[in-house]
């Protein structure tokens, strides 16, 4: 079943029955992305909430010079969206660009809130992912502003191994708010 990973997922914050799993997972629907493949591009709204089965996605802004801001990677078991232009319906500020070919689980906000009418547990296991994630957010936040680029970048590589070895060196850049000259800099001091 192409939902297993999905189940496993948000078991870790709730206990479901198999019919309320199946209930669970009847709202998303399979979306296979080829590398190199938008998601979501900057201007349009954002009609879901996706959850990573296979591959690695790259969420990234474009400034007005035309450098790439990565805010995240999302990588098997992640999830994935602009929850601003998802909440709101309002344009996003966000692309989301899949880095190898992919398979995502996708949910509309329309079958979002069937799925709470449904099975009112699932209001409570998103609230406690997204209560995770703003965690994950904040801690990155405290990275940025309290570690060097050196730090920022020997964490990013011993704590995600599988994705920093999918990337350029420019993605990595783009993700640690670094020069892509700057970051070579640092990979020769540590070799």
């Amino acid at each position: 079943m192409s939902h297993d990973l999905l189940i496993k997922h948000i078991e870790k914050n709730a206990q479901l029955s198999k019919l309320e799993q199946e209930v669970f997972c009847s709202f998303f629907h399979t979306k296979s992305i080829e590398r190199k493949e938008f998601l979501l591009q900057q201007g349009q709204v954002c009609k879901f909430e996706g959850f990573v089965t296979e591959g690695c996605f790259r969420v990234f802004t474009l400034d007005k010079k035309g450098n790439e801001n990565t805010l995240y990677f999302a990588v098997k078991d992640w999830w994935l969206m602009d929850i601003d232009s998802f909440m709101n319906q309002i344009p996003s500020d966000l692309n989301i660009e899949a880095i190898e070919d992919s398979k995502i689980l996708l949910i509309n906000r329309q079958d979002k809130l069937a799925l709470y009418n449904s099975l009112p547990v699932a209001e409570k296991i998103f609230r406690v992912m997204f209560q995770k994630g703003l965690v994950s957010w904040q801690r990155r936040l405290v990275r940025n502003h309290c570690l060097t680029a050196k730090e920022r970048y020997l964490h990013f590589i011993q704590t995600y191994p599988e994705i920093s070895s999918k990337l350029t060196d420019k993605q990595i850049a783009g993700y640690l708010g670094i020069r892509h000259e700057f970051l070579s800099k640092i990979k020769k001091s540590i070799k």
